[in-house]
């Protein structure tokens, strides 16, 4: 399984029609790959939707993208469209696909460049750490990226700001996080957005 995150910086004022446009080009009949969340960015980078996507293999996922790169209105919001990006994944495989419901109201989307050769031993110590650490939070997904530089990306609900900040330091305060050496991998190139599930986002 592969996923993407899809990210469409859009013009102020115009985030409602693109989500509806988007809700639309991923419900057509030509489209392949299932839907897993669409957010709006409410701190760090604005005014931009992330539309993280399912797929089964790479055919599935090249036609999708394939379909994307050659309109002129991706995701029926090229109106709207400043910038668009894609990062496609691989799941790190001791989790479960990600399951579409309600979570939280705040998703926070975290994601780390990696040191050389640090994808294996980064998906090692979270397997080793989240048995402890899914005890106090959900993780949606954790997931370590196919293209671009060495890096990977995890995707947290929470209920609150407010819930966000004590699980994070009872979790540190518990000893279960962050996993046992998977700092060692990490160059300290970190970037966080808090965004909020849109209408039609399956994680909710």
């Amino acid at each position: 399984m592969l996923y993407e995150i899809a990210t469409l910086t859009v013009k102020l004022g115009t985030a409602a029609k693109a989500v509806a446009g988007i809700g639309e080009y991923v419900g057509a009949a030509e489209s392949k790959g299932t839907l897993l969340g669409c957010w709006a960015t409410e701190i760090g980078d604005l005014n931009q939707l992330l539309v993280l996507r399912s797929f089964a293999d790479d055919s599935e996922w090249r036609g999708e993208r394939e379909r994307a790169l050659r309109t002129t209105n991706p995701f029926n919001a090229g109106e709207a469209i400043t910038q668009l990006s894609f990062d496609t994944y691989a799941p790190f495989p001791f989790l479960p696909p990600v399951a579409p419901g309600k979570y939280g109201s705040f998703y926070e989307i975290r994601t780390y460049r990696l040191k050389h050769g640090g994808v294996a031993p980064t998906i090692a110590a979270w397997a080793a750490a989240m048995p402890e650490r899914g005890k106090l939070s959900p993780l949606s997904i954790a997931m370590y990226a196919l293209d671009g530089p060495p890096r990977f990306t995890h995707i947290w609900p929470f209920a609150s700001l407010d819930a966000r900040a004590a699980v994070r330091a009872d979790s540190v305060a518990k000893g279960v996080w962050p996993p046992k050496g998977g700092p060692d991998w990490l160059t300290g190139d970190m970037r966080s957005v808090i965004a909020l599930p849109t209408a039609i986002s399956p994680l909710a």
